[in-house]
């Protein structure tokens, strides 16, 4: 048993942010579904400001892309949908998936709110054949949490990627090593995973543009030009990667930004900014797991000159009302009074939420405060962001929980290897 070869899901969500929306509406009563439909998430839909952040396949056919404005969206389809992203919702779909794909392994990592790696190294003998047993996990969650999920199965994580990037919706795909010649290297060299717009034009300009052209190279002279990422991704073109699934660093850091329409003038109001931003990094740290030694806050003013400062706690913590005094009285010590734009709280240096110590210079009230905060998160979590909120966000115009849950969280396959 102990030589067997590993097997390897990479579970991919389609369209992660819309799939959510629509089928939290679908739940709620509405009778369309916005998957079949020209749709996007993300910005403000009503200011008309942002990116896109999220795309349905009919809007697709519009060649709207991932990342355009929601202006330039628009131009490109004038009947566009446009819903606002709820941060909160996407925490509950990820989470109520991750506890799926707990009752087939014990090893799992999270790769990203959308995406997770799954261990099925020795669980034939309780599921069956890894290709029966992906294809029950992907109608489970379609069936039960009514969202739809591409899987990948390979012998390792990035083969298990590859494949489940292949077509979409809904589809087990398989590439393991010995159909790389058939199934990856005809790939154009821009999809394979870890080679960007920066690095694609560098390789047509050594005669590669194919995965299959990258794996036959010469590694001496890519290392060369390219230096380590060179000798990367020639390994990734020839299907090699061992990086174990979970056992891993996870999150590093929790951050949440706002962009602002208006210019902050005023302490009143960036605390308020701060402490609906700490409320969404405090429910963020619960739902992880994790308790955080260090809170930062970062402004960036009209003008666009950002700055930050930090401060190291004397306890690790959770708490909301914690982070955000810390954050508050950051701000206070580094604003001058210059007009902002953008305001962010992060909470860094990360341990174990399993284990608290508790300290001599902590009020008296700190397990009174993680049983209010564990009680807000679950009516949160089943109801809604917008189902309790603080006093002063009443007809305050800015909302009680703000910022979103981002993939540069999460430890990429290439930091590990």
């Amino acid at each position: 048993m102990a030589g067997k070869r590993k097997i390897i899901f990479h579970i991919d969500v389609n369209s992660a942010y819309l799939s959510w929306e629509a089928v939290d509406r679908l739940q709620h009563g509405a009778s369309l579904d916005i998957r079949t439909i020209p749709a996007v998430i993300g910005g403000n839909p009503e200011k008309r400001h942002g990116i896109v952040l999220a795309k349905s396949i009919p809007a697709k056919k519009y060649q709207i892309k991932t990342g355009e404005t929601l202006y330039a969206a628009r131009l490109k389809c004038p009947d566009l949908a446009i819903f606002p992203p709820r941060y909160d919702l996407y925490i509950r779909c990820s989470e109520a998936m991750l506890e799926l794909l707990r009752e087939y392994s014990p090893h799992i990592q999270r790769y990203s709110i959308d995406e997770v790696f799954l261990d099925y190294t020795h669980m034939e003998e309780h599921f069956g054949d890894p290709i029966e047993a992906a294809h029950q996990i992907k109608d489970r969650i379609h069936g039960e949490l009514g969202f739809t999920v591409n899987i990948g199965i390979s012998t390792n994580k990035l083969l298990a990627k590859m494949a489940s990037d292949f077509s979409k919706p809904n589809k087990v795909h398989t590439l393991f090593p010995a159909e790389v010649p058939e199934k990856l290297w005809p790939l154009p060299v821009e999809e394979l995973f870890m080679v960007g717009r920066a690095t694609a034009p560098k390789l047509h300009r050594f005669g590669i543009y194919t995965i299959g052209d990258l794996a036959r190279a010469d590694p001496d002279l890519l290392k060369k030009r390219l230096k380590s990422h060179g000798l990367l991704i020639w390994n990734y073109a020839n299907g090699r990667e061992d990086s174990p699934v979970g056992d891993l660093p996870g999150i590093k850091s929790v951050g949440n930004s706002s962009t602002i329409a208006f210019d902050v003038e005023d302490r009143k109001t960036a605390h308020m900014f701060l402490l609906s931003l700490s409320e969404m990094v405090g429910m963020r740290l619960r739902n992880a797991g994790y308790l955080a030694q260090l809170v930062a806050v970062s402004l960036k003013t009209k003008d666009f000159f950002s700055y930050s400062h930090q401060r190291k706690l004397y306890t690790a913590t959770d708490a909301t009302n914690q982070i955000y005094g810390a954050a508050a009285s950051l701000f206070d010590e580094m604003w001058q009074g210059e007009p902002l734009r953008a305001i962010g709280v992060r909470a860094g240096a990360l341990v174990d939420g399993s284990l608290q110590q508790l300290s001599l210079f902590d009020p008296g009230n700190a397990w009174k405060e993680r049983a209010m905060d564990a009680a807000v998160d679950k009516i949160r979590n089943k109801y809604g962001s917008n189902m309790i909120m603080r006093a002063v966000f009443l007809h305050s115009g800015i909302r009680p929980l703000t910022g979103g849950v981002w993939e540069e969280d999460y430890p990429m396959m290439s930091s590990i290897l």
